[in-house]
């Protein structure tokens, strides 16, 4: 059901926080016991999802300023910060809040020392290991990227900080929950072998995994068992797998029109709104809340048992939410709903392109 009051023509995400709570809920019950759950802010930085699960998880993942600044508004008990381009700010700001640095690279060692002269801040470490052992949307390690290092000598021999541990996050959206927790024992494996004075923290990421074209998400049973060595830190970082089915997205149908023998459905929205489709490669499944009402004197377009592309309100062919999917009946002024929309929706779309209003943004 979608709200009643919605603004005409509907364009609005929908965020619901009891989802949210219960994910945070059902995950931790499957991670290792004692071990940290903290969530990953640029999934979604919409202010009620962040105090939502910063309430319920052990802290937050932040990998910009911007986003330090949103988790430190929530009161968050722990954040850690990552990303490969910090600034001196951005660094300063979160030594001066005692915030966990993941540090990318020597020159970040030293100007994260440099930035505190007489008092080495603790840090960590994000290692680019050879070989990736995990498929997803997104590979991080085993392969030549802008994250971490990829030996460690240098690394470990920069002065003015202590190094207490390793981030070692390397692949989006894994569906296999017995390779990812192949994967984690590895990492803990691997970071003892180091030998490294201090190690406290062994911070393996996200990646956890929802496939959007069915239900489905990865199996995360298989992390219960694991066990985390005394005085070791296991921290994980999911963001897709705590927000996705938080969301959703609702676009009213603006036109429909045949050309060239397909058929379009328009929407009062798009991917500026909702990218990830556009970005993936994929066609996002809806479901369609009929609107009887129509006030108008002219004919309603519509459509019966075919086939539509679900497209946006941007100037251009490539604004696709949806291609080729059937509807029994669809007509101008219904509305789509576009499910497990609550990680890597807003967040990464263009908003600014062309101008158009934003959605509506509804909180339950």
């Amino acid at each position: 059901m979608l709200p009643p009051d919605l603004p005409r023509p509907v364009c609005a995400y929908l965020y619901d926080t009891a989802t949210l709570r219960a994910r945070a809920a059902s995950v931790r019950q499957s991670l290792p016991a004692g071990s940290s759950l903290l969530y990953a802010v640029k999934a979604n930085g919409h202010p009620s999802v962040l105090e939502t699960l910063a309430a319920v998880c052990d802290g937050l993942e932040v990998a910009s300023g911007g986003e330090l600044a949103l988790a430190l508004a929530t009161g968050a008990r722990r954040i850690v910060f990552g990303g490969p381009a910090k600034t001196d700010a951005e660094l300063r700001a979160a030594l001066d809040a005692g915030v966990l640095i993941n540090a990318e690279s020597v020159h970040e060692l030293h100007r994260i020392a440099a930035l505190a002269p007489g008092n080495p801040p603790e840090v960590v470490l994000r290692v680019n290991r050879p070989g990736s052992p995990l498929q997803g949307s997104h590979t991080m390690t085993g392969t030549p990227t802008p994250f971490g290092v990829s030996s460690l000598g240098d690394a470990l021999s920069v002065p003015g900080v202590n190094i207490i541990g390793f981030h070692l996050h390397a692949v989006s959206n894994n569906m296999d929950g017995q390779a990812h927790a192949a994967f984690v024992r590895d990492c803990l494996s691997w970071s003892l072998s180091v030998g490294l004075p201090d190690l406290r923290v062994v911070n393996v990421g996200g990646g956890f995994g929802v496939d959007y074209l069915s239900d489905a998400s990865m199996d995360l049973s298989p992390l219960r068992d694991i066990e985390i060595p005394p005085g070791i830190d296991l921290i994980f970082e999911p963001g897709r797998y705590l927000a996705a089915d938080a969301g959703r997205y609702a676009a009213e149908v603006i036109d429909i029109k045949t050309t060239h023998g397909r058929t379009f459905a328009v929407l009062r929205g798009g991917t500026h709104h909702f990218r990830l489709p556009a970005a993936w490669g994929y066609s996002h499944p809806f479901t369609v809340v009929p609107v009887d009402d129509w006030p108008h004197p002219y004919p309603r377009p519509s459509v019966s048992d075919a086939e539509v592309d679900a497209v946006g309100e941007l100037c251009t062919p490539r604004d696709v939410l949806t291609r080729g999917q059937h509807v029994a009946h669809l007509r101008a002024g219904d509305i789509l709903v576009f499910a497990r929309t609550g990680a890597y929706g807003w967040d990464i779309s263009h908003h600014d392109f062309l101008r158009h209003d934003p959605p509506a943004f509804v909180i339950t």
